[in-house]
């Protein structure tokens, strides 16, 4: 207990005294003045080297417009067209449709475009966007072989059977609507994916 006494005593003392500090140089005070003003001379320094890459701009014509039209109309419909100074021309006409039972309404778009190829031909397509989808026709577009004449006996026989069975669904639900009606049903559900038992 008395030697815990004394390292407390010792403690105090030392924290007591006043701590001794090295003097100060004046040069330190001189080194600190003369960096806090320094102002550096920009006349002398060497320029700073970019290490991004450089970046070389191609300059592009600016290609005019030739000609712009555009009708709008109050119902919806719309005609524009345009033709730029590298020969491109386009246009294109626009109306709204009612289609199906519901009355619903269907824009229908109809145009062309043509351009010039990098090659020298002029391509030219033109499209109609309809309820039945979008259309397109152009002599640059590849066009499918001709189907072989056994194989189109098959889609013969396969489209023929799908008549013959919608004719037999009409006969039927001709004489006996109550077959008729759940066979509907059942055909509902195979197409939601509902199987039925």
């Amino acid at each position: 207990m008395k030697v815990l006494v004394a390292l407390s005593a010792v403690l105090a003392l030392t924290t007591a005294l006043p701590q001794r500090r090295a003097p100060e140089q004046p040069s330190d005070q001189a080194t600190a003045e003369q960096n806090y003003n320094y102002q550096p001379d920009y006349r002398q320094s060497k320029p700073i080297e970019d290490f991004r890459p450089k970046v070389q701009l191609e300059l592009t014509t600016v290609i005019p417009i030739i000609r712009f039209d555009k009708e709008q109309g109050t119902d919806g419909s719309y005609k524009t067209s345009y033709e730029t100074g590298n020969n491109i021309q386009a246009e294109e006409q626009g109306y709204l449709k009612t289609v199906g039972e519901n009355q619903d309404q269907a824009l229908v778009q109809q145009g062309s475009y043509s351009y010039t190829a990098p090659n020298g031909e002029v391509i030219t397509v033109e499209y109609t966007a309809d309820e039945f989808g979008f259309r397109v026709k152009g002599d640059h577009i590849p066009t499918p072989p001709p189907v072989s004449p056994e194989i189109q006996k098959g889609l013969d026989l396969i489209y023929a059977g799908i008549k013959a069975n919608a004719e037999r669904a009409a006969i039927e639900a001709k004489n006996n609507p109550e077959a008729a009606r759940q066979q509907e049903e059942k055909a509902a559900l195979d197409y939601k994916g509902f199987y039925y038992q």
